[in-house]
């Protein structure tokens, strides 16, 4: 089926701002998370859970929501579980990643992600990307690793199983974003939502089972947490970057997600009062710039097109 959704609402009219905001949105993650005490795939659990009945409700209340649920095909049900399986992949391994290794090379690791999603699009989507929008999405990385102030002490100070967690992360986002570009294109955006943090769910609900996790009896406080974090970042984010794919590349919500560890910059000086240091500033400093020169770059692209 082709894609019915028309250039109506925030999101549909301006993708890229809505990006931009969602950016916003996911770095209160690395916050979050870390003030939850119930392991990994509790918390994929419960985020998922908490976060489903926003899209399912609407979309069993609707009749034209149900029509066109009924309209998909069946091969794109299947590349929907599929990218709901690669996000449980992303989440699995992140959140297995921060608990073994130090932020840093985590954070890092984990950010490579644009780069899977590059070669998705020129080695498989055959599509052309300039030179400068790739000069800047390295420069963008480049960035990201100052902020963390990561170097080669950061990584051999950090658990090797760790890393290897991270660096899957990276691939599996990628993988997740690549896929949503394909699929974006013929699902309706809250229906693809709903399609694919089912199938997250799913996985998680497997993975719980299989594993023995304990999902009740946690703090209180770290019910709470999650709560906020399926806000946030399950609809906040992820929701909002799967439906902006359908109006901008992946590889432009991929390329902005690099500049999480700005915000995240930000808000750990507001909430948690930690002042920057001045290579983190410096990071940021560079990310920012290099994030508005790719977004000029593709403005220019878009009118050339």
């Amino acid at each position: 089926m082709e894609n019915s959704e028309q250039k109506t609402g925030f999101i549909a009219r301006y993708a890229k701002i809505a990006t931009v905001i969602a950016v916003i949105f996911g770095a209160t993650s690395g916050i979050l998370g870390s003030l939850v005490g119930a392991s990994s795939m509790a918390i994929g659990f419960w985020r998922l859970t908490m976060a489903l009945p926003f899209f399912i409700i609407p979309a069993v209340t609707s009749r034209q929501k149900r029509q066109q649920l009924k309209a998909i095909s069946r091969k794109d049900y299947l590349w929907c579980f599929v990218a709901g399986a690669f996000l449980f992949g992303h989440f699995f391994s992140w959140f297995n990643a921060v608990k073994m290794t130090n932020i840093a090379s985590a954070s890092v690791l984990a950010a490579l992600h644009p780069l899977v999603v590059l070669l998705v699009t020129v080695f498989i989507y055959h599509r052309k990307v300039g030179f400068k929008s790739v000069l800047a999405i390295i420069i963008a990385l480049a960035g990201g690793a100052i902020i963390v102030g990561a170097d080669y002490r950061t990584f051999s100070g950090g658990s090797l199983a760790g890393n290897i967690f991270a660096f899957m992360a990276a691939m599996f986002m990628g993988l997740y974003f690549s896929v949503g570009d394909s699929v974006r294109k013929r699902v309706d955006g809250s229906l693809y939502v709903l399609l694919v943090f089912l199938s997250c769910w799913i996985w998680f609900s497997a993975g719980s089972l299989l594993t023995g996790t304990q999902l009740l009896g946690h703090a209180p406080m770290d019910y709470v947490y999650i709560a906020l974090m399926a806000l946030l970042c399950q609809i906040g984010a992820h929701a909002v970057f799967n439906m902006c794919i359908g109006y901008v590349s992946s590889l432009y919500v991929s390329t902005w997600e690099v500049g999480e560890p700005v915000f995240a910059t930000i808000m750990a000086f507001f909430f948690l009062g930690q002042v920057p240091k001045l290579y983190e500033i410096v990071g940021c400093v560079i990310v920012v710039c290099v994030l508005l020169y790719y977004n000029r770059l593709e403005s220019k692209n878009e009118l050339q097109s």
